[in-house]
């Protein structure tokens, strides 16, 4: 009898401890723009290091993200606990709202970054770089410039992803018009460029040969190319280089996890991760895959196209609006 009661009680000791644990495990929330690519392998990778940490997101283009957080603020609670994407410009705004919390991570002193907020309210998590993504066999000779897009090579077919949609493609837009002026956008329309849906799916209809070409996103269009498709990425001179910003929303109660996914994500490991579904890394001591076209982060900062960031934002409806008219013929 006593070694059944000793047996009772040692079980009933594991389940209290185990509910203990389940009760003390954190969840943490990150809403993205980044693929399940990428997002997939750094939350199985993070989960691993700290398994006392619950893993869950929600991944979509930028404008859904922040539309999805404003009706979340409008009910009182916002879920996210990290919010990581690439339209800087929704940081700084953000930033000014007091919606992000401060947090210098110790791993920020190895970032190469065209873009680092003093105040540390976000962080440079990945360099997000975008070239031309054309099709191998349709365009048999690959682009060097710009400009190569709006002649007979890509004759309509060439595929420039909705800036409505997608905050990548509207900070490019606002980069390639500040650097080139509106007159590339309108030779490229009077190319029969097509205004397409996300970054994605431009991507897509380049790899399956219903376009020639389109604006790419360099992880996105390297893993259809390792997967196969036929693909070829080249980066012009001038270089579309958008760092993702990663930050933590202010009020989370999973502050300490947040904390531990920003030093995760940032550290050699994290950023290796990144390197290797075929992005830039924002350290420089990260070794970039020599099967892509990758450059090094220190040369592609070298070589971005500048970008006022607070202007941005004053100019988003304006650009797009301007955009889509130039597109739809108007």
């Amino acid at each position: 009898m006593k070694k059944i009661t000793a047996v009772m009680v040692a079980s009933l000791m594991l389940v209290a401890s185990a509910a203990a644990w389940a009760a003390e495990k954190q969840k943490l929330v990150v809403y993205t723009s980044m693929k399940e690519v990428l997002i997939g392998k750094l939350r199985d990778a993070f989960v691993q290091k700290h398994k006392d940490i619950e893993f869950d997101y929600y991944s979509a283009g930028a404008g859904k993200i922040m539309a999805k957080i404003a009706a979340e603020r409008q009910s009182g609670t916002v879920v996210a606990d990290i919010l990581w994407t690439s339209e800087i410009p929704d940081f700084y705004q953000l930033k000014a709202q007091n919606m992000l919390e401060k947090y210098e991570s110790p791993e920020a002193k190895d970032i190469v970054s065209p873009v680092k907020d003093p105040d540390c309210c976000f962080t440079p998590a990945r360099l997000g770089t975008l070239g031309i993504a054309f099709n191998t066999k349709r365009v048999k000779q690959a682009p060097k410039t710009w400009d190569d897009v709006s002649g007979p090579d890509f004759k309509g077919a060439f595929g420039l992803a909705n800036p409505a949609l997608s905050g990548t493609t509207y900070v490019s837009l606002a980069m390639i018009v500040d650097t080139f002026g509106w007159e590339l956008i309108r030779k490229l329309k009077a190319n029969g460029a097509k205004m397409g849906q996300g970054s994605g799916k431009v991507v897509d209809d380049t790899a399956s040969g219903d376009l020639k070409g389109c604006i790419g996103v360099d992880y996105i269009t390297v893993d259809k190319i390792q997967k196969g498709a036929n693909l070829g990425l080249v980066f012009p001179q001038e270089m579309l280089v958008i760092p993702s910003p990663v930050a933590i929303i202010k009020g989370t109660k999973n502050l300490d996890a947040a904390k531990k996914f920003v030093d995760f994500l940032l550290s050699k490991e994290g950023q290796t991760l990144v390197a290797n579904t075929g992005t830039l890394p924002i350290r420089g001591d990260v070794e970039i895959p020599k099967d892509t076209p990758l450059v090094a982060p220190a040369e592609a900062v070298k070589r971005a196209m500048k970008a006022d960031y607070q202007r941005m934002i004053k100019e988003k409806e304006g650009t797009i609006k301007k955009f889509t008219e130039i597109m739809r013929g108007r």
